[in-house]
């Protein structure tokens, strides 16, 4: 019989595991605390269970973990990169960024992606997996663990496409948000997906209280279908009648990710339809100078470019930042890791 994954489960599910069992209820708050508070990866440390119970938890049930494989630390000390091994061999990034509001990781969902960003690391050997919502936990337990520091903050935006792994990705949020858990608030909590409409609209009816970050990257379609093959499926109109969706749920401002690269979508004309595309709209335009990666050839924008950019947004009373730049010195852009070590193996 198959092992079932528990730190998968919620708490509601651990408690119907532990009637099954012959245990009573009240032990599910204590395995669930040792799993997502205390952080363990065995069921031996769990000490104030029986050893009875502990053998029959060991019999019935598996802890999945990721093991750090790789780290690398920018010479400012406010970025740490990790490689993460799961039970599979196969590896995936996360990122600790060290603000001084507060501790903020960003996790993958899935192991490569399928969407195809033209400027985008991660998507290069296609999809092989999505991660379980333990995969995703204990990206931030292990990254707390070996810091020794709380997480305050997470965004979903490395490795993956997580509204492509949604079933997962809800548990994961509903689990870390969990008052028996970590307990984050849900609005320190950014899911970003380049723009898969139904799953958006999905999403709005759970009605979280979490950030929804859209991967626009263009202001029109036709540019947009340069860079990213789901272009081909969602419109930008589309997109924006979800985010209306998701805004009229939630009351959540959205967030416009923005790549800029030099000569393709930087210039004052794209900066113009992107103030008639979002006028109107709660939201915030979050814009990045892409990250260059050896197999692409596109380039960053030049900071002239990148401040006009911002300038022409902020005068039509756009709410605008450039996202500042953390461990570029060692390659904590989406993907870079992950590929230079399967490389070199």
């Amino acid at each position: 019989m198959e092992k079932i994954d528990i730190k998968s489960l919620n708490y509601d599910q651990i408690i119907e595991e532990m009637t099954k069992i012959g245990e009573k209820p009240f032990r599910a708050k204590q395995v669930y605390e040792w799993l997502h508070v205390k952080l363990v990866d065995s069921f031996d440390e769990m000490s104030n269970l029986s050893k009875a119970l502990r053998e029959k938890l060991e019999a019935n049930y598996k802890i999945i973990r990721t093991k750090e494989v790789a780290k690398r630390v920018s010479k400012d000390g406010s970025t740490s990169k990790f490689l993460f091994e799961l039970y599979d061999n196969r590896v995936i990034e996360s990122v600790l960024m060290k603000y001084k509001h507060g501790n903020s990781v960003c996790i993958s969902s899935q192991v490569g992606c399928r969407m195809g960003c033209r400027f985008c690391a991660s998507t290069l050997g296609g999809l092989e997996r999505c991660l379980t919502a333990s995969e995703m936990l204990d990206q931030i337990y292990q990254i707390q663990k070996i810091s020794g520091e709380r997480v305050s903050n997470v965004v979903v935006m490395g490795t993956g496409e997580p509204l492509d792994n949604y079933d997962n990705l809800v548990q994961f949020v509903r689990m870390l948000t969990d008052e028996h858990g970590l307990n984050i608030s849900q609005r320190n909590i950014t899911v970003s997906t380049c723009g898969l409409c139904e799953r958006i609209k999905q999403l709005a009816d759970e009605e979280l209280q979490i950030t929804l970050a859209i991967s626009l990257h263009a202001p029109n379609d036709e540019k947009r279908r340069e860079l990213m093959p789901v272009a081909n499926k969602y419109s930008i109109s589309e997109i924006m009648d979800a985010c209306k969706y998701y805004y009229s749920k939630t009351s959540r401002r959205i967030t416009f990710e923005y790549s800029l690269v030099k000569g393709v979508n930087d210039g004052q004309e794209q900066a113009m339809e992107l103030v008639q595309l979002v006028k109107g709209l709660n939201c915030h335009i979050n814009l990045i100078p892409v990250n260059p990666i050896k197999e692409r050839d596109y380039v960053q924008s030049d900071n002239s470019y990148i401040q006009n950019f911002k300038n022409i947004l902020e005068k039509k009373r756009i709410n605008v930042t450039i996202r500042r730049e953390m461990g570029s010195d060692i390659d904590a852009a989406c993907g870079q890791l992950r590929k230079s070590y399967i490389d070199n193996k």
